[in-house]
């Protein structure tokens, strides 16, 4: 059987797009270049191979001569820059209107938070780093049991809670609530994410296994959809199944960080009759990206990088694999946010020849690809 791989390196940009300096960001933003420069260079021999150093100037990553892999940029055509209009365009459905976006939330949706999740009040309401808000907020926290509401430049309605004060599945079901709540009011916003806590030592851990995202339903059918109704498996590991609200995917698979998610990603590989493995790798941005850990992005896609020979190994003569990303967000860069970016494109197959795809003007080419390739 032919199947497609998709693996999502969650916010590995390529650079600046003509329009970054719309979303407050400038033309110099590009977090693989930054990180190895930064770093030193990076050290990935197989996307090397597959033509990564054929696409810009990258430290430590050569330009090589007949690359293993189709190789190209995609720029993103919908507006914004957060992962669910990026992942929805890669599935093949652009975005005309961006996501909102909020300073804080309307005094009329906090009020209806509070009553009907019953929390009594809330704590925070405006846009910050998650690990801050929390540091910030624990104290009051632990004496009022109020919720810690923030959100960020990307369209997010986050609730964070300690689990042992109270539970995850409380934290669970208020998401839920606050999901109802914004789409019922015409609100906008891409994602609520649950981010469940502990608190270790006196200070304050997030919870990264246990993090969920309540996205909004995408408004009209992607490749997914097509795929489930000509009868093929799509197969979802990490984030994917929430960031299409399971619409199109037929079996899912969660994770607990980007090792278990390359582990689970080869299992599949070996082991699934799915027609498409749509993987999404959450470390790169989630750990490194937002907290602007440069070394620790590096030592992420090197993992990630290593893997690869795993999968070539475990493909069959018909399958492809896609390696790419869905927004950036250079470490290097000012704040704690993505950063608009294009995304580099690799596609290997052991019997397709490669090719350099040049720039295209939307991450939807991937969903090009995988209609030819499966329908």
């Amino acid at each position: 059987m032919k199947r497609a791989i998709i693996i999502v390196v969650d916010s590995m940009g390529i650079g600046a797009i003509p329009d970054s300096m719309e979303f407050g960001d400038d033309l110099s933003v590009n977090t693989i270049c930054n990180i190895a420069s930064t770093a030193g260079g990076l050290n990935v021999p197989n996307m090397e191979k597959m033509g990564l150093g054929n696409l810009k100037d990258i430290k430590g990553v050569k330009k090589v001569q007949d690359p293993i892999a189709s190789y190209g940029i995609l720029k993103e055509k919908s507006k914004g820059k957060d992962t669910t209009t990026g992942h929805w365009e890669i599935a093949g459905l652009i975005l005309d209107n961006p996501f909102k976006t909020y300073e804080k939330f309307d005094d009329k949706i906090i009020d209806e938070f509070i009553l009907k999740t019953g929390c009594k009040g809330i704590l925070g309401n405006y846009p910050a780093s998650g690990t801050k808000i929390i540091e910030e907020l624990n104290e009051e926290h632990q004496k009022t049991k109020y919720p810690i509401i923030y959100t960020s430049a990307d369209s997010v309605f986050q609730i964070a809670l300690d689990i042992d004060l109270i539970s995850v599945e409380t934290l669970y079901e208020w998401c839920k609530i606050a999901r109802k709540i914004l789409d019922d009011n015409n609100c906008g916003v891409s994602r609520v994410i649950a981010r469940p806590y502990h608190v270790v030592n006196g200070k304050p851990e997030r919870i990264g296994a246990l993090r969920h995202d309540y996205s909004v339903k995408p408004p009209k059918d992607t490749i997914l959809n097509v795929l489930e109704k000509n009868n093929k498996k799509v197969l979802g590991i990490g984030k994917i199944y929430d960031i299409f609200t399971g619409s199109g995917v037929t079996e899912k698979i969660l994770t607990k960080g980007n090792t278990d998610g390359l582990n689970k990603t080869l299992d599949a590989v070996k082991n699934s009759n799915c027609d498409l493995i749509f993987t999404n790798l959450v470390d790169t941005d989630m750990l490194y990206g937002h907290r602007r850990d440069v070394m620790g992005y590096k030592k992420a896609i090197e993992e990630i990088d290593s893997y690869i020979p795993k999968f070539i190994e475990a493909m069959s003569d018909e399958d492809i694999l896609i390696i790419t990303a869905d927004h950036g967000c250079d470490p290097t860069y000012k704040g704690s946010d993505h950063t608009r970016e294009a995304v580099p494109y690799l596609m290997y197959s052991k019997t397709k020849k490669p090719q350099n795809i040049g720039v295209k003007e939307t991450f939807s080419y991937i969903a090009d690809i995988v209609r030819e390739h499966l329908l």
